[in-house]
């Protein structure tokens, strides 16, 4: 557990002091938050939503506590394109602000960054809006990834040593991460406008600027995931029509192939039949006539389709 006062401390056993500002990371099966939420008249339909792991982004509050779901995004360890949406809660009364993740690894890095910006002069509002810019700003440098990477991918895409399954595994797993964004990004877009609205007047003021800035934000995740997801179908689509056209191009080559030969199986095929009477037979120059017509005409059927440019 990580809990920040006059400055940042790490502690094993929850210790809140009841009339003190105080910051908490923590991960949602610690047993001693929930039972001193449940001692302050925390409602237990909110219980319910924040130890529900299906549960959707929301907002919801009360006369005492504020609460708001989000998601935050963590990559697949086994793929860098594919991340998945994991339940992140923010907590707020008076004069307590709780964090609450699945994983302590996500927990320890929100904290980290939070503690570069954190002043004890913070107010609650403030400490707020720095949790979700900072996972707003992590969204935006997935997207960024995922953008840097499709330049990759169009690159590769003509290139000879293509691996094809891996390139359309690519462009699958960023289009289920882009879409997935997309969507959040909206439902966050309008966490946050709750959260504004919810705001006392002169906070509302005071963090006018700082909430416009991380809407615009919202606003280009939105934007920028609906463009690279645009762009994953347009790199799809020229894909498929490069292994089309790759493909054609072998079976040309095939068919080239076939045409040269077909002209030499006639000739072989006709001394291949049982006639008694084949005058060229006894002819002493007859093997090295035919030999040299069936090069000559394979000789003008490449030379012919090499023009065509079939070969």
């Amino acid at each position: 557990m990580y809990i920040f006062s006059d400055r940042l401390y790490k502690k094993d056993e929850i210790l809140l002091d009841e009339n003190k500002k105080q910051i908490i990371f923590t991960t949602l099966d610690n047993e001693d938050i929930i039972e001193w939420l449940k001692s302050h008249n925390f409602p237990e339909s909110f219980i319910e939503d924040i130890t529900n792991e299906d549960q959707s982004v929301t907002y919801e509050e009360n006369n005492q506590f504020k609460l708001a779901i989000l998601k935050y995004f963590q990559k697949d360890p086994e793929d860098d394109l594919l991340f998945h949406a994991h339940n992140v809660v923010i907590i707020m009364s008076e004069k307590k602000f709780i964090f609450l993740a699945k994983e302590q690894k996500l927990i320890k890095t929100i904290t980290n960054k939070l503690y570069r910006r954190y002043k004890p002069a913070d107010s609650l509002e403030y400490i707020m809006y720095s949790v979700i810019d900072i996972m707003v700003d992590h969204t935006m440098g997935i997207v960024d990834m995922i953008d840097d990477r499709l330049e990759e991918i169009e690159d590769r895409i003509f290139d000879e040593s293509l691996d094809e399954q891996e390139v359309q595994k690519n462009l699958y797993f960023a289009r289920r991460t882009l879409n997935r964004i997309g969507k959040l990004s909206v439902q966050h877009n309008d966490i946050v406008n709750k959260i504004i609205n919810h705001f006392p007047i002169n906070i509302r003021k005071k963090l006018k600027y700082e909430f416009i800035d991380l809407k615009e934000h919202l606003s280009f995740l939105i934007n920028e995931s609906k463009t690279y997801l645009d762009r994953t179908g347009y790199l799809q689509t020229l894909l498929m029509g490069f292994l089309s056209n790759r493909m054609n191009q072998a079976m040309q080559r095939l068919a080239a192939i076939s045409l040269i030969f077909l002209p030499l199986t006639f000739i072989v095929g006709n001394y291949g039949m049982n006639f008694r009477h084949m005058p060229e037979l006894d002819w002493k120059y007859g093997y090295l006539f035919v030999w040299g017509l069936n090069l000559a005409i394979a000789y003008l059927i490449f030379q012919w389709l090499k023009k065509k440019r079939w070969i």
